[in-house]
Formats: C-alpha cells, sequence, structure tokens
C-alpha cells in the first residue's frame, strides 16, 4: 500500500495527445526554418543582468561566484543579439522563459516562446514571414491577414488620439467603458493605453484571420526603433488571433547610447514605484557598441500558439506540468 502522504495530482494537466500536438508543433516550426536558412541557437536561461522593463518581472535565484543573484530570462532576446553581434547572421530559439506575477487564462509564469531575427529586414517583410509560420504552425494555408496601425485603432474605436490624449481623457474612456476601479486607478498615460487595449480593444482583433496591429507610440517602443515624421511612431507590432496577442515584433534598436538610456529611464521609472532595480546588461549594451546589424526581431508564445491550433481556452491545458503541479 502507497503512503497517504503522496500527492495525488502527479499526472499531466494536458492530455497525452496535447503532448503529441506540442511535438508536432515544434518539428513544423523546425522545419519552416530550416528550409528558410535560418540557424536555430540556444542561449543561456540564466543571466547575471535582467530586463529592466517596469512591465515586467523577473524571478531570481541564488548566484554563483561573484554574482550575488542571477535571473531566470524572461526573453532570450539579449544574448541572440550579442550573437547577431558576433556574426550569426539570422537565427531563431525555441526556449523556456520566465516572468513572476503573471497568472491566469493565458499567462503562466514559465512559459515556451519562439523568438527569430532577421538582419537587414524590415518589419514589414518580417510580418509577411511571421504570418507565413502561422498558416504553416496552425495548418491554415490561406487564413487571411490585415494590419492596421495603433493611432488608427484608437481613433475608430475610441474616438482617442493616443498621441495627444490626456490622462484625464484616458481615465474618462475608461469609465465610459465600465471599466472598473477607473475612477480611483492613478496611471500614466501609457498604463491608461494598455489598460483600453486589452479591456476595450483587443477582443476585437484577429476574428477574420490574423490582426498585426502596428506603428506604436514612441512611449512604448521598449528595444525599438523610433521613425521619424510629423507624427514619430515606434517600429513595432504586434499580432492578434482571435482576440489574444500572440507576438511582439520590432525594428531593432542598435544605437548602444540611445539603448543605455532607456534602460537608465526605465530604472528611474522603477525607482519612483518602488520596484527591484536589476543591473543592466553590460554586455549587450558592449556588443550593440561593437556593430549590431540592422534587423527586425519577433517573438511569439507558443503556449498560445499550441491553444489556437488546438481550440484550449486555458494555457493550462496545454502545459504538461503547469506550476501547482511542477
Amino acid at each position: 500500500m502507497l503512503p497517504d502522504h503522496l500527492p495525488n495530482d502527479w499526472r499531466p494537466s494536458a492530455a497525452l495527445s496535447m503532448i503529441q500536438a506540442r511535438a508536432d508543433l515544434f518539428a513544423r516550426l523546425r522545419a519552416f526554418f530550416a528550409a528558410a536558412g535560418v540557424l536555430e541557437v540556444e542561449t543561456p536561461i540564466l543571466s547575471q543582468a535582467a530586463v529592466t522593463d517596469p512591465a515586467l518581472a523577473s524571478l531570481s535565484v541564488g548566484g554563483v561566484g561573484p554574482a550575488r543573484s542571477l535571473y531566470l530570462q524572461t526573453s532570450p532576446e539579449f544574448p541572440m543579439k550579442r550573437l547577431l553581434a558576433a556574426g550569426s547572421g539570422p537565427i531563431y530559439q525555441i526556449c523556456k522563459v520566465f516572468r513572476d506575477d503573471e497568472c491566469g487564462r493565458l499567462h503562466h509564469p514559465e512559459f515556451s516562446l519562439l523568438e527569430w531575427y532577421r538582419p537587414g529586414w524590415d518589419p514589414r517583410r518580417l510580418m509577411d514571414e511571421v504570418a507565413a509560420l502561422t498558416r504553416v504552425a496552425l495548418q491554415r494555408p490561406t487564413m487571411p491577414v490585415e494590419r492596421i496601425a495603433y493611432r488608427e485603432l484608437f481613433l475608430q474605436r475610441l474616438h482617442l488620439d493616443p498621441w495627444s490624449a490626456t490622462v484625464e481623457d484616458l481615465r474618462g474612456a475608461a469609465l465610459a467603458a465600465g471599466i472598473a476601479d477607473a475612477a480611483s486607478l492613478d496611471l500614466d498615460a501609457d498604463a491608461w493605453l494598455d489598460l483600453l487595449l486589452t479591456h476595450c480593444l483587443e477582443a476585437g482583433l484577429g476574428r477574420d484571420g490574423m490582426t498585426f496591429l502596428v506603428d506604436y507610440p514612441p512611449s512604448q517602443a521598449a528595444l525599438a526603433r523610433i521613425r521619424p515624421g510629423t507624427i514619430p511612431v515606434a517600429e513595432r507590432f504586434e499580432l492578434y488571433l482571435e482576440g489574444v496577442e500572440l507576438a511582439n515584433g520590432f525594428q531593432e534598436l542598435t544605437d548602444a547610447a540611445e539603448q543605455r538610456a532607456r534602460f537608465q529611464a526605465d530604472l528611474a521609472q522603477r525607482r519612483r514605484r518602488g520596484q527591484p532595480e536589476p543591473p543592466l546588461d553590460e554586455r549587450l549594451l558592449a556588443a550593440l557598441a561593437a556593430g549590431m546589424p540592422e534587423c527586425s526581431g519577433v517573438a511569439l508564445g507558443l503556449d498560445r500558439l499550441l491553444m489556437m491550433a488546438t481550440g484550449i481556452d486555458r494555457i493550462d491545458g496545454v502545459l504538461a506540468f503547469p506550476v501547482e503541479r511542477a
């Protein structure tokens, strides 16, 4: 007889057919990149530095040697950019990434990510490849694609110009939309825009195929290059399908001084919010200074893609062992 104290949740959360579906999906992805001549690479999960973006929270573990603590990657972006600067050419990676404080129907603290980079490509050409890969991954070869500008989306559906709307304008739109606690929330303009996007606009994106949301506000550039003009925009795009964000892509910033300034601005914002201030990735900055090629890159959530492929509506249904059973 087995001891009474043994756990009874040892079985996988996902069905065995889902385990096979994941393997089949990954095989299709690798075949796609092999045919396209893109090199598969592997980079460390642990790093001495961490992402500075105030919207992301890193998980840390005990350090080794002089490193007092190490950080689990939220994305393989920084080491992959070091490979690009070293002359790797086009590369991709399928890996596990980790983000603290993320758990829900579409979120899990550990998830699978596909990230790839195309030296010499612009975002429009990369979006074409993202669409082609998504059709192959979902085995839907005729799936249509649309592109809509971030500003156009807000003007059409909320009658707001995200480039000029004040915090009070945005709060008023949130109140009109019935967003809970909008009257008491203390948010900056970008946080209000994100709240309106997620609560009022995302559900309508990607309903008749793929929707690429393009040309974000410069304040939301993150690691993207800003395209100057009468109305400057961040050369950034996101892919939506059935109201779910699947991918986030950039025309990558290659200017080391500008990247350092953005990192420092992130840390200043973290300081004001009382958030942890992780060490900057000086090796990434050195790689940019050495000369990373102009390129576009994108990260795509594989667990969400598998959900789309199989009709599962909760991320736990495509994970063998979610954190509660790990």
